[in-house]
């Protein structure tokens, strides 16, 4: 299906450290100190697609701009520091990347992330929906299932939503596709592409290989291992570091990738396609990841399923009847009703869970987020249906993923 479209892989990444291609963009990077955050950053520094670097982050910042900033390439670098410095860092951006956010550990799903990751995301989205309403946004962290989601709402609450300007990374799945037929083929993995359509996460990860380029045959047996290799590729990481992280310099490679794809379409280059998780009216779903077209103002057309064999043609509709837990497609599944926090007395006659948010460092709060986790920045529901509008979130996931909301 993509075959008569430029393939970017490889080659956008290789194009980017070219002396030949001009751009002026301004790309910022939010989660720069982190594990994926900076070699990220340093891929992008090296880009003469981009001019200016501006990275945010809670801690360290200007020690990675720093770093950063002596590297013999043409994109000037600054860091920014905590919450009141994250306007001057998204000011004038093109680009707004966000790798930040609490990594997978043994034993933790995407989903287990949600709790926190949801918050932060939710708050750095306003951030952008307020300073660069016009810049494409790209979210790495995860669940991107649930973040893409949220990130969503809170542009359409600002006002300034438009779809075609948010994306799910979802690179690395396309990345690991290509890098495991490649093996399994004796093939260059830089010329083989496989489009991976629907979601970031198990068996939410639909990989066409029948739709591979070039074509590749497998049996039955060794299909059905691949396609779970690739599913569960992120937990092989994880498993592998045994607790020192999950997937970052691939994920950081897989980021870079698809933004100089976005740097090359925006810059006027013809026939860019990338999977990415966007909204989508090509499945059940609301959102769905499948190859794009992008163009000068995001996404120009999305190119949909395509013609899928037998097998793959049952797994879109899979995650539709079972989206709880790592099956989960737009948002998790929310309760019936919210739980109330335990011990939790009501305020102003409201129900308990309709009562603001306790402090951050309080022990009802952190019950509710995963063992040692604490969130970093309270945030108050981006939804704007939610029951919970214009109270502080009480740190239940349901804050985000109420049934109207998904």
């Amino acid at each position: 299906m993509l075959s008569a479209l430029a393939r970017p892989a490889g080659a956008a990444l290789r194009r980017s450290f070219s002396t030949s291609a001009q751009n002026n963009a301004k790309v910022a990077v939010l989660g720069a100190s982190g594990g994926i955050g900076q070699p990220l950053s340093l891929l992008l520094k090296n880009s003469p697609l981009v001019s200016r670097l501006t990275l945010y982050d809670i801690a360290h910042t200007p020690g990675v701009a720093a770093d950063l900033s002596h590297i013999e390439t043409r994109a000037t670098v600054k860091g920014y520091l905590g919450p009141e410095q994250l306007p001057d860092c998204l000011k004038g951006c093109d680009v707004v990347v966000i790798p930040a956010g609490v990594p997978r550990k043994p034993g933790m799903t995407r989903d287990d992330l949600f709790n926190t990751n949801a918050t932060i995301v939710a708050t750095l989205a306003a951030a952008c929906a307020q300073h660069c309403p016009e810049a494409m946004i790209c979210i790495i962290a995860n669940p991107v299932n649930s973040t893409i989601p949220i990130t969503a709402e809170v542009f359409k609450k600002h006002g300034v939503y438009n779809p075609n300007r948010i994306f799910g990374v979802t690179t690395l799945d396309i990345v690991r596709a290509n890098t495991f037929v490649a093996e399994l083929k004796g093939l260059d993995p830089a010329r083989v592409n496989v489009p991976v359509i629907g979601g970031h996460a198990g068996k939410t990860i639909i990989p066409l290989i029948s739709q591979c380029t070039p074509k590749v045959d497998f049996p039955q047996d060794q299909l059905a291992a691949l396609t779970g290799r690739i599913q569960e590729a992120g937990t092989e990481v994880v498993k592998a570091k045994a607790g020192a992280g999950s997937a970052t310099l691939s994920m950081a490679y897989a980021g870079a990738r698809f933004v100089f794809s976005l740097l090359d379409a925006m810059n006027g280059k013809e026939g860019v396609v990338e999977c990415s998780f966007v909204q989508s009216q090509e499945a059940d779903s609301s959102y769905f990841s499948t190859p794009l077209l992008l163009g000068k103002k995001g996404l120009e057309k999305n190119l949909g399923i395509g013609k899928v064999s037998r097998c793959s043609a049952k797994a879109p509709s899979t995650p539709r009847s079972s989206r709880r837990g790592s099956l989960a497609w737009n948002l998790p599944l929310p309760p019936k009703r919210c739980p109330p926090l335990p011990s939790q007395q009501s305020a102003e006659g409201a129900p308990a869970a309709l009562r603001p948010r306790p402090p951050v460092s309080s022990p009802v709060n952190q019950g509710h987020l995963p063992p040692g986790v604490v969130p970093r920045v309270p945030a108050q529901c981006p939804l704007p249906t939610c029951p919970h509008k214009g109270l502080q979130s009480t740190g239940h996931p349901c804050c985000f993923i109420h049934s109207d909301h998904s």
